[in-house]
């Protein structure tokens, strides 16, 4: 598996970016409330969080098969839109990429690594829980009253 930087110099096929999220968040339609934030998502939307963000994109023999975008923070590197491609999921993918953001996160001095997790997606907490993740925190969306989301960290050795 190789990974590749997303943006000027590096992967900019935005539109199969863009694809993928889609269909790899596409399980939690009916299922999240409110519906993900993947469906806002845009080709410009993409593009600028490509500027504003570190993107890396796995590819397996040329074929992208995941991705994920991630943000400094005061003490953490945010993990946002980590997608993986639904016919590759199990593969080590996600754990790949999360493996090159802690190595980001270690070269930018942070010590932690930082994501949200919706609160109906328990597999998504329990494989965040084997990657070394813990719950921190539980999160409500504008307008809801009850727990939407979780926030979970790795702290970085």
């Amino acid at each position: 598996m190789e990974i590749r930087r997303i943006g000027e110099t590096g992967y900019s096929d935005y539109g199969a970016l863009l694809e993928l999220i889609v269909r790899s968040f596409a399980y939690m339609d009916g299922v999240i409330d409110p519906p993900s934030s993947a469906h806002r998502l845009n080709l410009d939307g993409l593009t600028q969080k490509a500027v504003d963000e570190i993107g890396l994109a796995a590819f397996a023999e040329d074929k992208l098969v995941g991705c994920v975008f991630v943000k400094p923070e005061a003490r953490a590197l945010y993990i946002g839109k980590l997608a993986v491609a639904p016919d590759m999921q199990g593969h080590g993918i996600g754990y790949r990429l999360l493996t090159e953001a802690e190595t980001i996160a270690r070269h930018l001095g942070r010590d932690m690594l930082r994501l949200e997790t919706r609160v109906e997606l328990t597999g998504n907490h329990q494989r965040f829980s084997a990657w070394g993740f813990v719950k921190t925190t539980e999160n409500c969306h504008p307008g809801f009253t009850r727990t939407t989301s979780i926030e979970m960290c790795k702290r970085l050795a």
